[in-house]
């Protein structure tokens, strides 16, 4: 400091030295000042810099952390592996664009982040791995002790948007299919204007195709008697000569109009019938043959006459093994009665047109769409009748499969959120339910009158706490502890058990298969899923009958689609859990996995055994299908990854819980923050810590904790996992860098499994399920704090 002192300077010569010297040290005092303050202000946004940094650096998506004056201080490893390590970060995201689009979009948020605005937006940007990539940009101020900052999170969209680029590419093919196909495509309304032409057609007349859109048909087509007078010929009007000839096909539309399809120079129109014979003949059977979609001539007694070679591979079968075979066959069973329903009516003439989404069985099955037009008895459209019908069949086996695979999965996943966010609720409920009750039993001994009554809630309360842990497993989030399992010894040691739960008039077989391997599986889970498919099947059974469990390998060798579950390709073990029950209603199969879906009578069952099924399966890679009618019976096929039987078995996880000891002194000392925006809750907790001896402060809310932490000294901090604000886990990570001595126990209603997963690298952090007794609270209290002492040697 005393470098900096200015006592050569010009203006103190003539000075003796040491007045010189004292009058530069008192000019330096408020230089001196600032820098005392500058060194402080810098320690402290250090250290804010330094707790924010530490919350922010478990996060999976890139996140980024600038200070009041838009710098850097913080950028997690995502970021950096987005970004770069560079000074600006942020300035990157222009060059990484992969669009005009993105690239407006990114100084947009540019600009807000310079004004420390909140704000969002959505970006296509190039990856370290040279993928283009979309991400969700979101800009948030935060104030945290006075201090400001923004947050800029980055959240990748690739996988959300994957099916609908899937699907919108597939949409694009088939139009790029349409447009350049080797014959021209015309859409008429019901008054003959163009609404629709392929550019090949537009391309035969010199238009563009918007200037061809709502013109009539008719100005571009004329027929002319042919050379020599015999007949005549259709031909693409042209100025100052003859323009080509073409062949027609018109097929009616539902809505009035019509759709033809044209294919230039060919031989001269027929005034024979269209039908399989004209069809096979000449450039008309050419088109036919060659068309991209699958084609057939349906005779009027159901059989087909025709079928080109795109439905024949479709299906995966010569066209040979069409032709002459009633369509029938090649249906479903399920979707015939309606075919025939809706072709009826086509040949009736009660409708113009009909559109019926069907499944075709051949060497493969089929998803596809049928399009079912009548075929004139003469050009002119004449005549009793159609002379049978011309079908179209549109493949749409991928898309249904995505349909139902988006469907099925948005429903799960809705009702999981839904199950999930129930089963956190009730359990803050039943918490405070349980404590009240033990709180009252510390009141009210055996002997006193009022002892009965509070047990029963409590009995009840613990009741509906295992209906919850179902909800819970439904939306998978339950904890699993899996470990290889060989499935032929878990179902032997099962099968006394399951024979008590069937009773005398059901029959139990086993038939095990060989060399299955192993499962990786929570064995007590494992049995759960059997168990609740047998008593499933039990009750199906009122009147006795068989329950068959067998085992087996299965090997997809590539992805396999199965109702809606997609199965990756690989080795599974097999189990198949058959009734010979009353079956299920087709109407009924999409739903028998949702939680309290029952068909059982009012007060005969939750709902809840197949929806348990569902979720422990799931959260273990497996799968479960289903293969039901009514009155034949129902057959569970459960699918687990398999591993061979050599592969050393994986222990189960630690149990970081800590276990209730019921009959020790659950008495303490320290200080306990207890921070829990739930007032029902907070107040249990508070109480029976107090009555075992604790001091206890409490807190509704992160920010608030954090206060307390600065001007109180803590031994332990108990806090809730979901809170508004600053959540748990937030709470959890700060306390652990600027606290590092105080021992932390996370609460939630959801699981230890989803609590632990953003904490991995967090060690001696523990865990208190919710709903728990006073005893569990007391005891994992004192047991910490215990830990804490031995660790301290006091």
């Amino acid at each position: 400091m005393l470098a900096l002192l200015p006592v050569g300077a010009p203006w103190l010569m003539g000075v003796d030295g040491s007045a010189a010297t004292l009058l530069g040290l008192a000019l330096s005092l408020p230089l001196m000042a600032a820098l005392v303050f500058l060194v402080w202000r810098l320690g402290r946004d250090r250290r804010q810099a330094r707790l924010l940094a530490a919350s922010l650096e478990g996060e999976s998506e890139p996140r980024i952390l600038l200070d009041a004056q838009g710098a850097v201080l913080f950028a997690n490893q995502g970021a950096c592996s987005l970004l770069g390590n560079g000074v600006h970060p942020l300035g990157r995201l222009v060059p990484l664009a992969g669009d005009e689009a993105s690239r407006d979009e990114a100084q947009r948020l540019l600009r807000m982040a310079e004004a420390r605005q909140a704000g969002e937006g959505v970006l296509q940007l190039m990856t370290p791995s040279g993928s283009s990539e979309l991400f969700a940009v979101r800009l948030d101020p935060l104030a945290i002790r006075g201090q400001n900052f923004l947050s800029v999170r980055f959240e990748d969209m690739t996988a959300r948007t994957a099916i609908d680029i899937a699907m919108r590419t597939e949409i694009d093919q088939l139009a790029d299919l349409i447009d350049q196909a080797p014959f021209g495509l015309v859409a008429l309304d019901d008054v003959g204007r163009m609404t629709f032409v392929n550019h090949r057609m537009a391309e035969w007349v010199g238009i563009s195709t918007p200037n061809l859109i709502g013109r009539s048909y008719d100005e571009l087509i004329e027929t002319v008697p042919q050379a020599g007078g015999f007949g005549r010929l259709t031909r693409i009007k042209a100025e100052g000569g003859a323009g080509p000839r073409i062949e027609s096909w018109r097929v009616a539309a539902r809505d009035g109009g019509a759709v033809i399809a044209i294919r230039r120079d060919g031989v001269e129109p027929s005034a024979m019938p269209v039908t399989s014979q004209t069809l096979g003949e000449g450039s008309a059977g050419r088109l036919f043959d060659e068309s991209p979609v699958g084609m057939a001539v349906l005779a009027l007694d159901g059989c087909v006459t025709a079928a080109n070679r795109a439905l024949a591979t479709m299906l995966g079968l010569e066209t040979g093994q069409i032709c002459g075979q009633p369509l029938a066959e090649r249906l479903a069973p399920e979707d015939r009665q309606d075919v025939a329903a809706q072709l009826s009516k086509l040949v009736m003439g009660t409708v113009r047109g009909a559109q019926i989404d069907i499944r075709l069985t051949g060497a493969r099955q089929v998803a596809a769409t049928l399009f079912a037009t009548p075929l004139s008895a003469s050009q002119q459209g004449d005549g009793d009748g159609p002379s049978g019908l011309l079908l179209h069949f549109i493949d749409t086996t991928e898309q249904k499969n995505l349909e139902v695979q988006f469907a099925q999965a948005q429903k799960m996943h809705a009702m999981g959120q839904l199950a999930g966010g129930i089963a956190h609720d009730f359990n803050n409920l039943l918490t405070a339910m349980i404590g009240f009750c033990d709180l009252l039993l510390g009141r009210h001994g055996q002997g006193d009158p009022s002892f009965a009554d509070i047990m029963q809630i409590k009995q009840n309360a613990n009741r509906a706490a295992s209906l919850v842990r179902q909800l819970l497993a439904f939306s998978r989030r339950q904890t699993l502890r899996p470990r290889l399992v060989d499935v032929t010894d878990s179902l032997s040691e099962l099968s006394h058990l399951l024979r008590r739960l069937l009773g005398e008039t059901i029959e139990l077989r086993l038939d095990h298969g060989r060399e299955l391997g192993l499962v990786r599986v929570d064995p007590g889970q494992f049995e759960q899923v059997v168990i609740n498919l047998a008593v499933n099947a039990r009750d199906a059974m009122q009147g006795g009958g068989a329950l068959s469990i067998r085992t087996g390998t299965a090997r997809f060798e590539r992805p396999t689609q199965r109702g809606a579950e997609l199965i990756p390709k690989g080795e599974y073990v097999l189990i198949e859990v058959s009734d010979t029950g009353s079956g299920i209603p087709k109407e009924h199969i999409g739903r028998i996995f949702e939680p309290f879906f029952t068909t059982k009578p009012v007060g005969s069952g939750t709902g809840l055994g197949l929806s348990t099924v569902y979720g422990i399966l799931k959260q273990t890679d497996g799968f479960i299908l289903v293969d039901s009618a009514p009155g034949q019976g129902t057959t569970f096929t459960i699918l687990l990854p398999r591993y061979p039987a050599g592969d050393t078995p994986v222990p189960p996880l630690a149990d970081a819980s800590i276990k209730e000891d019921a009959t020790g002194d659950l008495s303490g000392a320290g200080t306990v923050l207890l921070v829990e925006d739930e007032d029902a809750v907070r107040l249990f907790a508070l109480r029976a810590l107090r009555n075992k001896g604790y001091r206890v402060l409490e807190a509704k809310s992160g920010e608030q904790a954090l206060d307390l932490l600065n001007s109180e000294p803590v031994d332990l901090l108990i806090t809730d996992v979901v809170m508004p604000g600053m959540d748990g886990i937030t709470l959890a990570r700060l306390v652990r860098v600027e606290h590092p001595g105080i021992h932390l126990i996370l609460m939630s209603g959801y699981t230890e499994e989803a609590a632990r997963g953003k904490l991995d690298d967090m060690k001696d952090v523990h865990f208190l399920a919710k709903p728990f007794s006073l005893k569990q609270l007391a005891g994992t209290v004192k047991q910490v704090l215990a830990r804490k002492g031995e660790k301290t040697g006091t």
